[in-house]
């Protein structure tokens, strides 16, 4: 398991995945045998998401990532350049979703995340696409890695 410190982008991307499958898989063996997904299945059940939404441990990670994101684009000017060049393509995904008034770093995880889903699936992904891919990917490793080296300090 990746852990927040160790990369807090792929930690929430892991944990969205493991709420997914537990869904999907409900009470298998596999859930029940496995202890990551039987504490994903368990916190599910408990803040009554099992359908849909994320766990707090998600959303606690997710609002670490919105707040040192808040704190790059105030005091970092090529971190701030790089957001207002992908924002206008972070604008038009959330306009397409059900949810177009979510945060800003949850657009750009959900739109991660849903170029894994197309990828699993073996569907078309269109250049376009995959250009923003490249740079939302790039913004969440700058995001990952300030926040690794905030944790040892």
């Amino acid at each position: 398991m990746i852990t927040k410190k160790e990369n807090i982008v792929e930690h929430i991307l892991l944990l969205w995945q493991a709420e997914d499958y537990v869904r999907a898989m409900g009470d298998s063996e596999d859930v029940r045998t496995n202890r990551f997904l039987s504490e994903i299945r368990d916190m599910l059940y408990g803040e009554g998401i099992i359908v849909k939404g994320h766990t707090q441990v998600s959303l606690v990670a997710l609002s670490e990532l919105e707040q040192l994101h808040s704190e790059l684009y105030a005091t970092d000017a090529t971190y701030k350049a790089a957001w207002l060049a992908l924002l206008p393509q972070i604008t038009a995904f959330k306009a397409k979703t059900d949810e177009p008034a979510m945060s800003d770093m949850k657009a750009c995880l959900t739109f991660l995340y849903d170029i894994m889903l197309l990828r699993l699936r073996k569907q078309p992904i269109s250049g376009a696409t995959l250009t923003t891919q490249q740079q939302v990917s790039s913004l969440m490793r700058t995001l990952a890695l300030a926040y690794r080296e905030k944790q040892t300090i």
